[in-house]
């Protein structure tokens, strides 16, 4: 599965986040072939390029266009959380059904 984490820098954040959903991911026992952290601005262009995108609730809205073309988007409260994305995840997407 190829993943997008994407916050507002790209920078730190993001990177953070990128841990945490490694960590999420594994413990769900999905496999990632890929997983890339950036900011919003690289990640609303090329998020049709992914099976999944993570990023902060605040800018689900930004991912509409890849969602519309089949990508899962995942809104995320807390980006360092492992424990939220993983509920997240089983809560609102087939991921585990898909990927497994």
């Amino acid at each position: 599965m190829k993943v997008l984490v994407s916050c507002a820098n790209g920078s730190g954040t993001s990177l953070m986040m990128k841990r945490s959903v490694e960590k999420a991911l594994k413990g769900l026992e999905i496999p990632i072939t890929k997983i890339h952290h950036c900011a919003i601005s690289e990640g609303k262009s090329t998020a049709g390029q992914y099976d999944v995108v993570f990023c902060p609730l605040n800018f689900l809205n930004m991912f509409d266009d890849a969602k519309k073309k089949g990508v899962t988007i995942v809104g995320v409260k807390n980006v360092m959380n492992a424990k939220e994305i993983s509920e997240r995840i089983q809560s609102e997407t087939e991921l585990e059904k898909k990927f497994k």
